[in-house]
Formats: C-alpha cells, sequence, structure tokens
C-alpha cells in the first residue's frame, strides 16, 4: 500500500513542481524514487515530528503542496498541536502520510499500533481523512489528496495488502464501495481488515447459505451520510469492523448518522473496545487477540441470526 501511495505521488511530482515531501527520518528504500528525481523538494526533518508539521505549514502558506511522512502515532499524536494550530487552523495545504495504521507494526508494540488516529484526526475541523484498503486506492487517495486544497490525513498501512479493487476503480469522496450485495446484515469496514470482512462473508455463505452486504470505506470525512442512510435501511444490522478503538472512529461516525435519523437499524461496532493493544504479535496475530479476524467477524454474525 505504502509504495502504490509514493509511486503515486512520485507522477504526481512529476508534473507539478509545487508537490513537497518531508519524512521524519524514515521511509528509506520505500522513498527512494521521490527522493532521487526531486532531491530539491525533499526535506529530511528527523525524528522531530513537531518542527515538521510547522515546516510543512510554512511552506504550504507559501503556496506548496505538502506532504509529511511517517510511521503511525508519530505525525498525528506527537504532534497534534502544530497540526491544529498551524496547519489546520489555516487551511494549509499539508498533507499528513502515517504509515502502520491498526496493527501493522504489531511486533513494535503500543508505541507503534495506531489506534486512537482516526478519532483524533476527525474531530480537528478542515482535516479530510482517506483510509485506503489495498494498493489501488492507495494510490489514488495520492491522486486525490494532492488535489484538495486544505489538510487531509491519509492512513495508509505496512505492505503486501492484497488487491481489492480493480485497476479502473473510480473513488469518490464519501462514497462506501460496495463489495458484495446480501441482506440482513451490512458490514462496513476501513482500510485493509476488509479482507478478514470477505473472508468471513464467503464463511457466512458457506456455513448459514447467507448473504451478507460488504461496503469499504474510502474517506471518513468526508462521507456519504445518505447513502450509510440507505444502506441502514435496507437490513436489519450494520457491523462496523476497524483496526481502531471503536470510540470516536467508523462505528462513532455511523452511529452518529443513524442517531440523527428516523432509520431503525442494530449497530455493531467491532474493534478495540476502550483499551490498549498492548498485546506484541503480528497484525494477523493481534487481529484475533482483538477479534477481528473473518472466524471473530463469523461468529459475530452466527450469534445474531
Amino acid at each position: 500500500m505504502r509504495n502504490a501511495f509514493i509511486s503515486g505521488l512520485v507522477t504526481l511530482a512529476e508534473t507539478n513542481n509545487d508537490i513537497f515531501l518531508l519524512t521524519g527520518d524514515l521511509g528509506f528504500g520505500v522513498l527512494d524514487e521521490f527522493i532521487e528525481k526531486f532531491p530539491n523538494r525533499y526535506i529530511n526533518t528527523g525524528i522531530a515530528e513537531q518542527n515538521m508539521a510547522s515546516v510543512a505549514a510554512g511552506l504550504a502558506m507559501n503556496g506548496k503542496i505538502v506532504f509529511i511522512y511517517s510511521i503511525a502515532n508519530f505525525p498525528t499524536m506527537r504532534c497534534l498541536e502544530q497540526i491544529r494550530n498551524d496547519i489546520a487552523y489555516h487551511n494549509a495545504n499539508v498533507k499528513i502520510v502515517t504509515v502502520g495504521g491498526g496493527f501493522a507494526y504489531g511486533p513494535a508494540g503500543i508505541t507503534h499500533h495506531g489506534t486512537e488516529d482516526l478519532a483524533i484526526m476527525r474531530v480537528i475541523p478542515n482535516m479530510n481523512i482517506f483510509i485506503p484498503c489495498d494498493p489501488i486506492s492507495a494510490k489514488q487517495a495520492a491522486k486525490d489528496a494532492c488535489n484538495i486544497k486544505g489538510p487531509c490525513y491519509v492512513r495508509l498501512e505496512r505492505g503486501g495488502e492484497p488487491i481489492v479493487f480493480a485497476l479502473d476503480k473510480e473513488f469518490h469522496l464519501g462514497s462506501l464501495n460496495r463489495l458484495k450485495k446480501g441482506s440482513k446484515f451490512a458490514i462496513i469496514s476501513v482500510g485493509s481488515v476488509i479482507n478478514e470482512v470477505l473472508e468471513a462473508s464467503c464463511q457466512l455463505k458457506h456455513d448459514f447459505n447467507l448473504d451478507v452486504s460488504v461496503y469499504s470505506i474510502y474517506t471518513l470525512k468526508p462521507i456519504n451520510a445518505e447513502q450509510v442512510l440507505d444502506i441502514a435501511s435496507k437490513h436489519d444490522y450494520i457491523i462496523t469492523v476497524e483496526e481502531h478503538n471503536i470510540i470516536g472512529g467508523l462505528g462513532s461516525v455511523v452511529c452518529e448518522i443513524v442517531a440523527g435519523s428516523d432509520v431503525s437499524v442494530k449497530v455493531i461496532r467491532l474493534g478495540l473496545k476502550d483499551e490498549f493493544s498492548s498485546v506484541v504479535g503480528s497484525q494477523q496475530y493481534l487481529r484475533k487477540v482483538y477479534g477481528l479476524s473473518s472466524e471473530a467477524i463469523e461468529s459475530k454474525v452466527e450469534d445474531l441470526l
């Protein structure tokens, strides 16, 4: 996913001299192509993410389109004040790109688990939030974030994620992309955990002859509330699945939309239940620990049948 995003950014930078890339002393190998082609538009700020955010804001206020890049929590939580006051308050054209969303850096422990970022970024005014689920959507996110005049948060994972969408897939800001059509249950997800959802949907068809609707969200903010309500009106249950705390992320977004309507639907949120991901292990292992594996998703649907 991260390689596809940077590849897309390099393509954009070839025809737009205003694109700059800043990193917090990482990404070597992944960022090499950009560094080699545009050395005068690349800055390694060192392990100083707060400074990186402020430098990015300054460049943006001088007409540049600035992408900052670091791991999971570092360019978000570590420099939240700079994001709020220097970037978002001025609607500066800065794109905050994190790699390692959710449990992607599972063996590195809680300091590298991005499980509160969506809630934090979503509450900041002017912020747009992209959550690609595969290399195709990641590459498109680079283009769409670049075209938005204002701050964006792009949540990438580490790499090696399976391709979900066709090469010619069209993505629209706010839209939910339907991958499977069913009834009674609609499962909505963000990020590559969609693969667990898809596997669970196959097992539900095999074990119970049950077709469930499956949706992947491309942008959490903006989000098409009318589409969410349309999905809610056609199903008895909506299950949200996210590698994130259930507070403030995808589940909260769906609940907020439904609560403000006359639509009657039961919303079930799967994610971290107001806890730290204190266990260490691979992304796949942590999904099992915290109830986000395909088996856990199928079991939740089975319980509701």
